[in-house]
């Protein structure tokens, strides 16, 4: 049958993988998650149809279904399958006649095998959202979109909040993915996938300030301990939350590994002595870094890449996360804790990490830090000291054509800052880049989700300037993407109304000509170039 994955930087020959992913998921894999999103579809038709609207209980589904479909979070077969049967059963309970739902057949489908959902891949790839190639272009952004939407939205509904807005713009965007729609109506359902994305991030940003208090300024440790250790990594910062409860006094460390780095960020976690620091770089170096460790890793959300044997033995997948021969802790009771009493029983039978680097990260630049030195930034702008900011956030990846956002960053001229945020960081928050009146020439708002912090600055800023438009700041956008919540934060900052963002290492594949060519018309949008014509172009502002 084949399978047909387009969603991410790193596939094949720019034209998608057919065979095996770039990121590890075989053929069956690739199927079954088409057949969860298919399904998720359903469930969308049939929350449109139901007289009592979306509720939150159809709406937490939809965003699980979605998160296991990201890249690299969910390569276990038999839980994609657990999800289907889930999501199907939820359909059923809201379309109790079975009436056949429009444009959708799923609702004629029997049996629930994993045979049985491999029968139908073939026909609910990527493909089959449209023949036409632009509207199936356009139909993709919306879908990854609402894939990243659904990462952030989750991560906020692990900590109790919710908006029943979101998990309604859910269904709309899904059941409209099964429908003919002209590409004007795709255009402003792209368009409005961007505007609920800063919604959601907004939610996300306030269900974790309100929950672990508001990121500061920290200076992360990267050497290693004498005890054995812990390593979290992904996104989840409630799972770091339990594991630092249950460690507390057994003489086992807790290290973040990439995305988990600005943990370190928040004043709820500074209590935990043996919070000690962060153990190596982004997602795609884990193979190398997670074989020193030598403790237990525990892997909260995606970036799972494919498992050694060398640790396979030590590493732990929770949440949406799932790799197949990995134990998978349970998610919490309610009102309880996730139990990890069996890393912490492992870790102290390891012997302590081997120590890859002994050095410092200073980070800790979200909204509400930056806003509380807004009058030495001002001042900074205003003196000529800081002659533009370069956002360069995003994600990291493997290929070396990455080494472009080094080379930027090590290239900018010294009266420049950068604003970061997501794993794109690690490409250079470690160079020695210096400051400029004692403000770090890199910015570190935290997380990929807390690029929802670098807008806030900027739109702070346009306040303080009063200026009309954001792109009349001095500010340039030179953003690396890799999966899906890339997308959503593109989307985000379209809506937001910026413009001339540099996209790279490569423009999505999914982007057909047509459509690229109507995102550089409306939007500016435009490929990354050479580093040193791209420096220039920043510098004025083009």
């Amino acid at each position: 049958m084949g399978m047909s994955c387009n969603q991410c930087q790193e596939s094949i020959h720019g034209t998608g993988c057919t065979v095996r992913g770039v990121c590890g998921k075989d053929e069956p894999t690739a199927q079954l998650q088409d057949v969860l999103v298919y399904a998720t579809e359903g469930l969308a038709l049939a929350a449109e149809k139901h007289e009592g609207g979306v509720s939150r209980k159809v709406g937490q589904l939809i965003s699980e279904s979605l998160f296991v479909t990201v890249t690299n979070t969910n390569f276990d077969e038999d839980a994609i399958v657990a999800q289907i049967r889930k999501t199907i059963a939820m359909r059923d309970e809201l379309n109790d006649t079975l009436l056949e739902l429009p444009h959708h057949d799923a609702s004629h489908w029997t049996g629930s095998s994993k045979e049985d959902f491999l029968s139908k891949a073939a026909s609910v790839s990527i493909k089959s959202l449209s023949e036409n190639e632009d509207l199936r272009s356009l139909k993709s952004l919306v879908l990854y979109g609402l894939k990243g939407l659904a990462a952030y939205t989750d991560h906020a509904a692990v900590l109790g909040y919710h908006d029943d807005d979101i998990y309604a713009f859910y269904v709309k965007g899904l059941a409209a993915l099964t429908k003919e729609l002209s590409a004007d109506d795709l255009t402003g359902l792209v368009l409005e996938t961007g505007g609920v994305a800063v919604k959601a991030m907004a939610l996300l940003d306030k269900a974790n300030t309100t929950t672990y208090g508001q990121p500061e300024i920290t200076t992360v440790k990267t050497g290693v301990g004498k005890n054995p250790g812990i390593l979290i990594s992904g996104h989840d910062l409630r799972d770091m939350e339990d594991l630092l409860k249950q460690t507390e006094g057994t003489g086992v460390d807790v290290y973040t590994h990439c995305e988990m780095l600005p943990a370190h960020y928040y004043p709820a976690f500074k209590k935990y002595s043996h919070f000690v620091g962060n153990y190596g770089g982004a997602w795609w170096s884990q193979d190398k870094e997670f074989d020193t460790f030598n403790g237990p890793i525990l892997m909260t959300t995606n970036c799972i890449v494919p498992v050694r044997e060398s640790y396979r033995n030590r590493m732990f997948t929770t949440g949406m996360a799932g790799y197949p021969g990995l134990k998978h802790i349970p998610a919490r009771p309610d009102g309880g804790e996730k139990d990890f009493s069996v890393l912490v029983n492992l870790a102290k039978t390891c012997q302590a990490p081997k120590e890859l680097e002994n050095g410092t990260i200073v980070g800790g630049f979200a909204h509400n830090q930056v806003l509380a030195l807004a009058d030495k930034v001002v001042d900074a702008v205003k003196s000529g000291a800081i002659k533009r900011f370069v956002v360069m956030a995003g994600c990291d990846g493997r290929h070396s054509s990455r080494q472009y956002y080094t080379d930027v960053a090590a290239a900018l001229p010294n009266d420049t800052v950068i604003l970061t945020a997501g794993c794109a960081k690690y490409r250079y928050n470690k160079l020695e880049l210096g400051d400029i009146g004692g403000i770090p020439r890199v910015l570190d708002a935290g997380q990929c989700n807390d690029s929802y912090s670098l807008a806030v600055i900027a739109l702070k800023l346009q306040e303080v300037f009063a200026l009309d438009n954001i792109n009349d700041l001095p500010i340039s956008f030179d953003i690396a993407w890799y999966e899906q919540k890339a997308v959503t934060v593109l989307l985000a900052l379209l809506y937001l109304g910026v413009k001339g963002i540099r996209l790279g290492p490569t423009l999505p594949e999914f982007l057909t000509p047509n459509v690229a060519a109507v995102l550089v018309e409306k939007f500016g949008i435009m490929p990354i170039g050479t580093v040193d014509a791209d420096i220039e172009a920043m510098m004025v502002g083009a």
